[in-house]
């Protein structure tokens, strides 16, 4: 039986947002939320547990009145995914699975969850896998006028024919010259952008030798782990994923993006 550990790093002391992860999203702090999703991911794999990765005694806190399991790790971990292999390692056994799931991404849904966890149970070749979805010309807009606001908000990938991740941006690739030709009228038809969802899953083995290697040049400049990966010959599998019409967003980097979180609920109550 194959050992799956779904972690989820909480760190408190963001920069762009301090606090975040207990940030009140409805009713419900933004962590929480994303724990109900994991909850009901793990449902399809019995031998998957659940772990929250934090810095602060106060998301611990959190953790406990939620009845879910967490580890308190080093505020001196440089990334999210540190943070990740250390609670992996306080497991034993060792998982053979990873999955990270940012604990600011309350609309990441149950099914992506296990569709990527499902790619590298299936493909034991593969490194990471992780969740993009194809972006409607509408959608396509919507990231753009978002961008307007938080730039950095945001990360698109240009993937291979085998579906292998080629490049990661949190500009919007790849760039459209000739989008006028190719555009239609209906706006729910598909553009040729993808937008990458923060959400990853390693095998063990792999998250230990990326955690292992230096930050990497374009990383550097784009701020985005998973360019190391990319830039040191690790393989990672984009898996399409369809929002089934509930709401799509990137996660909670800023307070402007709690806003729009917030419109969104309000919007499927009001629906």
């Amino acid at each position: 039986m194959t050992n799956i550990a779904i972690i989820i790093p909480a760190r408190y002391a963001s920069k762009r947002f301090p606090g975040k992860p207990l940030a009140l999203l409805r009713d419900r702090e933004v962590l929480g939320h994303v724990v109900d999703r994991a909850r009901e991911a793990i449902a399809s794999f019995p031998s998957a547990q659940i772990l929250v990765a934090t810095d602060d005694d106060r998301i611990l806190d959190y953790c406990k009145s939620i009845s879910v399991n967490a580890v308190l790790t080093s505020p001196d971990l440089p990334t999210g995914t540190d943070r990740v292999l250390v609670a992996a390692q306080s497991l034993n056994p060792v998982p053979d699975i990873v999955l990270n799931l940012q604990g600011d991404s309350p609309f990441v849904y149950s099914d992506m969850i296990k569709a990527v966890i499902q790619a590298l149970i299936d493909n034991p070749s593969l490194d990471i896998a992780t969740p993009v979805t194809q972006l409607t010309w509408a959608g396509l807009d919507k990231l753009r006028n978002a961008k307007k606001t938080t730039p950095f908000s945001g990360t698109t990938v240009i993937r291979n024919h085998d579906g292998t991740a080629r490049w990661f941006s949190k500009s919007i690739i790849p760039s459209l010259k000739i989008e006028s030709k190719i555009r239609g009228e209906d706006e729910n038809e598909l553009s040729p952008v993808f937008r990458h969802l923060g959400l990853y899953c390693f095998r063990y083995a792999a998250l230990a030798r990326f955690a292992a290697l230096p930050a990497s040049h374009f990383e550097k400049l784009e701020e985005l782990e998973q360019l190391r990966a990319l830039e040191n010959g690790m393989s990672i599998m984009t898996v399409p994923v369809d929002f089934k019409g509930r709401p799509a967003m990137n996660g909670i980097d800023s307070p402007e993006d709690l806003a729009r979180a917030e419109a969104i609920m309000q919007s499927m109550i009001g629906a």
